[in-house]
């Protein structure tokens, strides 16, 4: 298995935007996001067992799942979010070790915004935390989809603190910059990882 760096951060830190920055470097990157995606395809046996529970108000016309209708469901009622976590976590959980086995990159980015919440960082030899104030979370957040403030301040408060998600930290970007004011400053920290996880990887393999 190759040398795991978990990638994490609230809602809005810049998740996917760090990640991609991490693409042009050819390494393996496993988003919990696109498998979360995968696991209730349509036809799958889990999206069936949604549908039953919440309704068809959870499809698209396309018969795909409707992720901000079934978010708007389960935010705001913690025994329906209980019971959609229960049912997609081992699933999602077993699909995303799969692909870490089957990684073959010197290290591979695990990009996984519940890492530390659902205690998957003891899968981890590193984390790599995206910080952002929470305030400037709930600005992107609420412009991104055109999301609603008091649902995106309800996905913060399922998170752990900004000071917990720090504490497991091995290595930070700091990302309450927009993009467009930030972009070279990003390139360059993620290089230096890029390098810094190159080596330790190779130490790891050893």
């Amino acid at each position: 298995m190759s040398y795991i760096v978990g990638l994490t951060g609230g809602i809005g830190s810049g998740k996917s935007t760090i990640a991609r920055l991490f693409e042009k470097y050819n390494i393996a990157i496993i988003d919990a996001d696109i498998v979360a995606r995968e696991v209730v395809t349509k036809g799958s046996p889990l999206l069936d067992q949604i549908v039953e529970k919440f309704g068809s108000q959870v499809l698209l016309e396309n018969g795909e799942l409707d992720r901000e209708a079934l978010r708007q469901i389960i935010f705001n009622h913690k025994e329906n979010t209980e019971w959609l976590n229960n049912l997609l976590h081992p699933a999602i959980r077993q699909e995303m070790l799969r692909q870490l086995e089957q990684a073959n990159s010197p290290y591979v980015l695990w990009v996984v915004p519940l890492l530390i919440e659902n205690n998957l960082t003891e899968f981890c030899n590193r984390v790599l935390v995206i910080d952002v104030l929470p305030e400037i979370q709930l600005e992107r957040a609420s412009k991104r989809d055109s999301n609603k403030v008091e649902l995106i301040k309800n996905i913060m408060k399922a998170q752990v603190s900004r000071e917990k998600r720090l504490s497991f930290a091995d290595d930070i970007i700091e990302n309450n910059l927009p993009l467009s004011e930030n972009s070279k400053n990003l390139d360059k920290q993620v290089d230096e990882l890029h390098h810094l996880y190159l080596s330790l990887a190779k130490h790891f393999k050893k």
